[in-house]
This record gives C-alpha cells, sequence and structure tokens, in this order.
C-alpha cells in the first residue's frame, strides 16, 4: 500500500504568496507605455500684431500660475485657448484665481488694433474675479523670447 495519498500524491505545493519578481518590469513597461501614448498640449498660433513695448519685464512665476487671455479685434476672448463670452471672463478666472491660492497671474494678449473697450471689459471682468496680477505681452517680449531659442 502506498504512503499517505497514494500512488497520486501530488509533488509540489501550492505558494501562498504572489510573486514580485516580475513586478518591476511590469511597473516600467506601464511607465514607458504612459510616456508614448501622454499628449502634450500647446497653445495655438493666433495671428496677431502686438503692441510695441519701450521696455519689459522679465516675469519668474512658473507656467501653471499664468493663465492667458486673448483679445481679438472683433472682441471675440480666449482663455487658454478656449472662446469664452466677454460677460463670462469673471466667471471663469474667479475659480481658477482661488485654485492657485492667489497666485494666478493673468497674461492679456491682444492684437494692437483691438479696441481700447475690449481691453477695457477685459480689465473689468478681471478686477471682478479679483485677479489683479495682470500684465500685457508685446512685441519686445516675443522678440526676446524668439531669441532666446
Amino acid at each position: 500500500m502506498a504512503g499517505k495519498g497514494g500512488p497520486f500524491e501530488r509533488k509540489s505545493k501550492v505558494a501562498s504568496e504572489i510573486p514580485t519578481a516580475s513586478m518591476a518590469d511590469i511597473a516600467f513597461l506601464l511607465l514607458i507605455f504612459f510616456m508614448v501614448s501622454t499628449t502634450i498640449r500647446r497653445e495655438q498660433d493666433r495671428d496677431l500684431v502686438f503692441p510695441k513695448a519701450e521696455a519689459t519685464q522679465k516675469i519668474d512665476e512658473k507656467r501653471k500660475n499664468i493663465l492667458h487671455v486673448w483679445i481679438e479685434p472683433d472682441g471675440e476672448v480666449y482663455i487658454n485657448d478656449r472662446n469664452i463670452p466677454m460677460d463670462l471672463v469673471a466667471e471663469t478666472v474667479l475659480p481658477l484665481y482661488r485654485e492657485s491660492d492667489r497666485r494666478l497671474m493673468v497674461a492679456i494678449r491682444g492684437d494692437r488694433d483691438v479696441p481700447y473697450r475690449f481691453v477695457n471689459a477685459v480689465t473689468e471682468q478681471l478686477r471682478e474675479a479679483n485677479a489683479v496680477r495682470v500684465f500685457f505681452h508685446t512685441d519686445k517680449e516675443s522678440r526676446v523670447r524668439r531669441e532666446r531659442r
């Protein structure tokens, strides 16, 4: 007579732990997959002629804390490449300003032919949103940035 289970006894035992030898390989492959498949969104180029300036000042702020507001000559307003009606600028900027712990800077970028009433309307909307850190993008700033590249 055979031992405990007869002639058909199991030779190996079931492992009670998950093998972790290939975990690093899987994590590395996932990392490579997400790096390759992620797209980085770039700002749309707009065909604008910026106003001229005598001097410019360098802004030392992180890119994530700068909100770009584009004003077209016909009065269209774009905030980070989204078309926003003029009267909803304050409603759009206010949550972003609060979310950034009041570090948000607003870059107004407009064609030099934009009527002043549109620029004034946007700055009034920004004032309603308590966004007081505002600067205007100028032609000199564009030239300096191109020369650095």
